[in-house]
């Protein structure tokens, strides 16, 4: 009984060590992602470009990013439409963190609640949105195409 014991706490213990490790020092990214990398001791800060798994020190933060072309838009009730393709270019990644910072982009406004839409704004699809109409351009936001009234 004691045996069983033993083991069950062994295996519970590496399956902890195992989780933190994963969690503190691994990162996954798709193809189509790009992760910025961000080393909060020394501050230095690059791009991951590589899909798949990368392992990284535990004070090594990854923020991924989306490079497919998202649609944004205002939305509105008007019979207008008025929206672009656009998608993130990271060659300009350096622009984009010195306007950001560096933090988890996904996380950006996670606890809100858009009641009355059909479609909820959050992370980076949001960030997106704000630049691209913005009055100023941005290089980091590359527009793949713009949609215009279709009236």
């Amino acid at each position: 009984m004691s045996a069983i014991k033993r083991l069950l706490a062994g295996l519970g213990l590496c399956s902890v060590i195992i989780a933190t490790f994963y969690t503190a020092m691994i990162h996954y990214q798709e193809q189509y992602e790009v992760a910025i990398m961000w080393n909060k001791i020394s501050g230095h800060f690059w791009l991951e470009e590589r899909g798949g798994f990368h392992r990284s020190a535990p004070w090594v933060l990854a923020a991924k990013i989306d490079l497919r072309p998202n649609r944004v838009a205002v939305t509105s009730a008007s019979r207008s439409y008025n929206s672009k393709l656009v998608q993130f270019d990271p060659k300009f990644y350096r622009e984009f963190v010195a306007l950001e910072g560096t933090r988890y982009y996904w996380w950006s406004n996670r606890i809100s609640f858009n009641l009355g839409y059909s479609e909820e704004y959050r992370g980076m699809k949001d960030i997106l949105r704000g630049y691209t109409y913005a009055m100023k351009h941005y290089p980091f936001i590359k527009v793949v195409k713009e949609f215009d009234d279709l009236n």
